[in-house]
Order: structure tokens, then C-alpha cells, then sequence
């Protein structure tokens, strides 16, 4: 393991950035949100038919959010506290690229995606990410996060064929640790502990999620997540506010905003991968939707041109019905494209087959209780 600190001349607190600095940008004075009540109300769930009836339920619960602040919908209980997961990188990013660090490193948009990205490891993030980590002086065993296969099908192929090691870039969650080690070597930080949350990186990173989400940073829970960074708990609608205001920052001036939009949305394959379903859902809205999908059923998206955010929690965390939800969502609110592309019509209703490849059930919305008969909408 390289024991770099920088390979930067003055690399210390780079263009005279302070540790609260990293919160600057649109909403760095604004102070924190109170939710009113929803405009609109609902339930929905995600449920699991068979023969035509409810097999399963898994329970949805929602916040659709405005930049000023407002409440547009609420599913369920849109105030739950839960943790964000990977739904923070475009925030846990946003003080490298405010502090001007992409200029200093030569990142450009491809980097800017890997580090907000849940890549399925193939071997073009896996190579990304190490050009990354070889440009500030480290290699892989820098990385605090461990090695996992790749969470997309053609990564585990081409991984197998290849005959090589599965390593920590092969982590969906490297390009965002490459990125967390840059901004330790430029502001002279020791690289040595920087997934804890006592180091500048994560403190830097905690500050601007708390001024983007409308939030005071002590009511922000911080634990560890399951790449070994610091990872972050809030309301649903604070996550929401926190991509409409991203979204809205993006098309009004911010440069820092609207780069990082425009790194995800132009780059989709880097942020997820050739089956991965964010990257699905980008590349069929030609970029007006960011969206970015977290483990355990949540999920924080936007529509960019009307800067309106969505948080979404399916409460039992099932990929099953998180993926169902999403679209459901953006399809009320116009967002996807009509008919559907064929890469999306089996995350919006997922066949259920048996042993024998034969359909005998569908997952898809519904408010139908248990062992009611149910039948989806057919658009």
C-alpha cells in the first residue's frame, strides 16, 4: 500500500478552502427545511400476483419535493428517516468539484461519473478507477472498500474469461473512494483512515449534504456503509430536496451542479453499467432524469428541467419492487418516454415464472391487499 500523502505542491486547504467551505454553493445560507404537509397524499405498494391474486406486498414510502422546499406528494410516510446509501455521491463529490479539484487532478465528466457511480465492474470502470487512483500517486490497496464480484453480468463474464483477480476495483464503490482519496492528497490530508468520519473528507462531505438537504448536520445520522465509508441517515424528504435543488441549481447557474448532471447523464454507462438499471433509465430520458439507486430499497431521483426530487424507500429493501416503484413514479410525473423502450418494460412489470420459464405471476403497483385480486394498468 502507498503511503502518499500528496504528490501536489501546496496541496493543503487547495484555493484557500476551509473545512466548512465545501457546504458553499446556492444554499449554503439557507437555513433548515420544515416540511409542510403534502399537497397530495397516497399509498401504494409493490405487490407480487399469482394466479391473479396477491401473493406478496412490499410497502412504499415516498417524498416528491420542489427546490423551495414544498412537499408535492407524499407516499406513505414521506418524513421516514433512513439511510441514504449510495444516493449521497453526487454530494460526497460536489466538494471536489466546488474546491476546483477536477481542474488540478485533469478530471474531466468520465471521472466525475465513476465517482458518483454503483458500477457493475467491468473492466472500463475497473480501468477508470485505477487511471484515477495512479494519477494521485496510489493503487488499489488504498482503497478502504473491499473486493466483490461484479454486480453486472457482463463484468462477471468478462472477469471469468479473463482469468484475472478480483480486486477492490471491481467494487462498485471505487470510483467513489478514488475520488475521496483525491480530495485527502489536495488538501494534504493523510489517505491513511479516510473513509472514518472524524477525517476532513468525510466532515467536508457531511457539511454539504446537510446545506443541500435542508438539514441541520447533528440531526444527520452517520454510520458505516457496506463499502466501509461513512454513509448518511435522513428523511426521505430531505433526500428529495436535496436532488430538486440539485437539479434546479444545475439549470440556473451553478457550475458545480450542472456538471455533475451533465457528468451522469451523458456518461450513464459509467455510473451503472450494460445491465444495470440506472443507467437503463437514463439512457431512455435522453439526460432530463438523474437517477441513482441505493441498497436496501432506496432509491433518489430527479427530473431536471421542472427541478422536482424524488426519495423512495421500499421498507423491506427488495430490489424486486424498488426498481417497479421508480418508474411508476416517473411515469406519473411524465418523465419516461411513451411506449416504453423495451430496456425498462421488465423493471416497470416484472414477470414472475416458474422453474419451467412459464409466467404464472407479475410484480407491479397496486393498492389490492393480500390475497385480493389484482390486476395492473395496462399503458
Amino acid at each position: 500500500m502507498s503511503e502518499t500523502r500528496s504528490i501536489f505542491s501546496g496541496a493543503a486547504a487547495p484555493h484557500g478552502e476551509t473545512e466548512g467551505a465545501s457546504a458553499n454553493g446556492p444554499y449554503a445560507s439557507t437555513p433548515p427545511v420544515v416540511f409542510g404537509p403534502a399537497r397530495q397524499e397516497r399509498l401504494f405498494d409493490v405487490v407480487v400476483t399469482r394466479g391473479g391474486t396477491v401473493e406478496s406486498r412490499h410497502r412504499v414510502h415516498a417524498a416528491v419535493v420542489d427546490a423551495n422546499g414544498t412537499l408535492l406528494e407524499g407516499v406513505r410516510a414521506p418524513l421516514t428517516e433512513t439511510w441514504w446509501r449510495s444516493c449521497a455521491k453526487p454530494f460526497q463529490v460536489m466538494p471536489l468539484v466546488r474546491s476546483g479539484g477536477l481542474e488540478r487532478l485533469g478530471w474531466g465528466a468520465p471521472q466525475l461519473a465513476l465517482a458518483c457511480a454503483s458500477h457493475g465492474g467491468e473492466p472500463e470502470h475497473v480501468a477508470l478507477a485505477e487511471s484515477m487512483l495512479a494519477g494521485i500517486g496510489l493503487e488499489e490497496g488504498d482503497l478502504a472498500c473491499g473486493a466483490h464480484e461484479p454486480l453486472a453480468s457482463r463484468g462477471v463474464r468478462l472477469l471469468r474469461e479473463s482469468g484475472d483477480r478480483l480486486t477492490r476495483l471491481h467494487n462498485n464503490c471505487s470510483g467513489k473512494h478514488a475520488a475521496m482519496l483525491a480530495q485527502a492528497v489536495l488538501r494534504g490530508e493523510p489517505t491513511s483512515g479516510y473513509e472514518q468520519a472524524a477525517h476532513l473528507v468525510q466532515r467536508t462531505a457531511l457539511a454539504t449534504i446537510a446545506t443541500w438537504a435542508g438539514i441541520r448536520p447533528a440531526a444527520i445520522g452517520v454510520g458505516v456503509d457496506g463499502c466501509g465509508v461513512t454513509v448518511f441517515s435522513l428523511p426521505l424528504a430531505n433526500m428529495a430536496l436535496s436532488y430538486a435543488r440539485l437539479a434546479h441549481a444545475s439549470t440556473h447557474g451553478d457550475e458545480p451542479s450542472r456538471r455533475i448532471l451533465q457528468a451522469m447523464t451523458s456518461h450513464p454507462f459509467l455510473v451503472g453499467g450494460t445491465d444495470r438499471f440506472d443507467t437503463r433509465v437514463m439512457e431512455a430520458v435522453g439526460g432530463n432524469v438523474v437517477c441513482k439507486l441505493g441498497a436496501e430499497g432506496v432509491h433518489t431521483f430527479a427530473i431536471i428541467d421542472r427541478g422536482i426530487g424524488f426519495a423512495l424507500k421500499v421498507e423491506d429493501g427488495s430490489p424486486r419492487a424498488q426498481f417497479v416503484a421508480v418508474l411508476a413514479m416517473l411515469a406519473e410525473y411524465g418523465a419516461l418516454p411513451s411506449p416504453l423502450p423495451e430496456s425498462l418494460r421488465d423493471s416497470a412489470v416484472r414477470a414472475v415464472r416458474n422453474t419451467r420459464g412459464e409466467q404464472v405471476g407479475e410484480v407491479f403497483v397496486s393498492v389490492a391487499p393480500l390475497g385480493a385480486p389484482a390486476h395492473r394498468h395496462v399503458s
